[in-house]
């Protein structure tokens, strides 16, 4: 699931929206309004329930083999996405929706980040949404490992250190760190 040339997409559990208005997210760092999108490379990003917590590693050109073996292992490709095994049901049975809307009115939120992709007036979908089916088998086709984990945070702790490239979404929702027990 990515976007054609000339496209970007917006992922959704609402398969009802006719067209998207810019607006500030309650959970957004940014104060001026935006319709939120993803080019392809960032698409996987997404491939999950909206308000599923996931970590996502992958290797770039600075990235150490020992990075690489620790973090995403030996020989299991260049990319790993994490999420809580709570979520898994979540993953295995949401129905998410992929919109396909005109790249032309969206740029990088930044010079330096490109997670997202952002317009600031009313865009259009260029027809209606498209199912995406099952997250599982589009991890799978993507080469993409997907780890489950019973808490996050040791591992995003590694990740954060590491010299891959990552991205956390809706980190906040994840279960509470575990702090190791003293005796």
């Amino acid at each position: 699931m990515r976007p054609a040339p000339g496209e970007v997409l917006h992922f959704s559990e609402d398969p009802t929206i006719e067209r998207f208005v810019p607006h500030v997210a309650p959970t957004s760092r940014q104060t001026e309004a935006y319709v939120w999108a993803v080019d392809a490379p960032r698409c996987p990003d997404y491939w999950f329930p909206r308000d599923c917590p996931r970590g996502m590693a992958w290797v770039v050109p600075t990235t150490t083999v020992v990075d690489r073996d620790r973090i995403v292992g030996a020989g299991c490709g260049t990319r790993v996405h994490a999420i809580e095994y709570a979520w898994l049901p979540a993953l295995q049975s949401v129905r998410l929706y992929a919109y396909r809307l005109p790249a032309a009115p969206f740029r990088y939120l930044g010079p330096t980040e490109t997670h997202a992709m952002v317009a600031t007036e009313l865009v259009t979908p260029l027809g209606p949404p498209e199912p995406v089916g099952n997250l599982l088998a589009l991890h799978e086709a993507a080469d993409i490992q997907l780890r489950l984990l019973p808490n996050l945070w040791p591992w995003w702790d590694q990740v954060t250190r590491s010299t891959l490239a990552f991205s956390g979404i809706r980190l906040r929702n994840a279960r509470p760190r575990v702090h190791p027990q003293t005796s």
